[in-house]
C-alpha cells in the first residue's frame, strides 16, 4: 500500500532529522581499524589538501572519518542527495550539488575554487546512479586540473545490513568493526592527452576495488 503525500512528507521530514544524531551515534560506535597507513591524516598533517574517493556503497564510514579536515564533497541533485547534504553540513563539510549527468561542469569549478581555498574534496566516483564500482572521470580529472593527490580508499563492514539498491548499499552494525584501507597518494599529470587520462581513470578503477577486496577480508 503506498503512503498518502501528507504520511510521506511527515516520514521524510521525521528521517531528515533522525539520520544527523543517528548516523554520528552508529559511526562513534564502531571499531575502524586503519590498515596500511592513514595517508589523509599524514597529508592533512603536512598541511595538504587532497582528493579522497570511495564507492557510493560503503561511503558512511569514509565521510564520517574525514570530518574533521577542512572537507567539501561532492553530492549529487537527488532527494538522497538532500538528506545526504544535512548530515554532511552536520559533519562541517562544504557541500557542493552536482553529478556527472546533471551540473558536473559547475560543481567541477566550484570544488576546483574549493581546493584554492585548502579544502580537500570526498567524491564517490560512481554515485550517484551507478554503474556499481565504476569509475567515472570526475576525481581523476580534479585531481588533473588541480594537481593535488588522489587517495583511494577501501572500506570494509565486519557485520552489516545491505540494501537492494543499485549500489549493494552497506550499513555496519552499532559497534561492528570496520577496515579502512588507503592508497598512497597518486598524482595526476595535467598534461595527459585524453586517451592517458582515460588509462589513469581505469587504473584507479581497478586499484580502488582491489583496496575494497583487501579491506572486506576480516582475519
Amino acid at each position: 500500500m503506498s503512503l498518502n503525500p501528507v504520511k510521506k512528507k511527515l516520514l521524510n521530514f521525521l528521517g531528515s532529522l533522525l539520520i544527523k544524531p543517528g548516523v554520528t551515534l552508529l559511526c562513534k560506535s564502531l571499531r575502524i581499524n586503519i590498515i596500511n597507513n592513514n595517508v589523509p591524516d599524514e597529508l592533512y598533517k603536512n598541511h595538504k589538501n587532497f582528493i579522497v574517493a570511495f564507492w557510493h556503497g560503503t561511503m558512511i564510514v569514509p565521510w564520517f572519518i574525514q570530518n574533521k579536515k577542512n572537507m567539501a564533497a561532492l553530492v549529487s541533485q537527488s532527494k538522497d542527495g538532500d538528506l545526504l547534504t544535512k548530515l554532511l553540513t552536520n559533519w562541517n563539510y562544504k557541500v557542493v550539488r552536482g553529478s556527472s549527468s546533471s551540473g558536473g561542469e559547475a560543481a567541477l569549478e566550484s570544488l576546483m575554487e574549493l581546493t584554492m581555498q585548502n579544502y580537500s574534496v570526498a567524491i564517490t566516483p560512481d554515485g550517484p546512479r551507478g554503474p556499481k564500482k565504476k569509475f567515472k572521470a570526475g576525481a581523476v580529472v580534479l585531481a588533473k586540473k588541480t594537481n593535488l593527490p588522489l587517495v583511494l580508499l577501501g572500506a570494509g563492514y565486519r557485520r552489516k545490513i545491505i540494501l537492494k539498491s543499485w549500489d549493494r548499499f552497506k550499513i555496519p552494525y552499532f559497534f561492528s568493526e570496520v577496515n579502512i584501507i588507503c592508497s598512497d597518494p597518486v598524482y595526476i599529470d595535467k598534461n595527459l592527452d585524453y586517451d592517458k587520462t582515460s588509462e589513469m581513470i581505469l587504473k584507479c578503477e581497478v586499484q580502488l576495488n582491489d583496496l575494497q577486496k583487501q579491506a572486506g577480508i576480516f582475519g
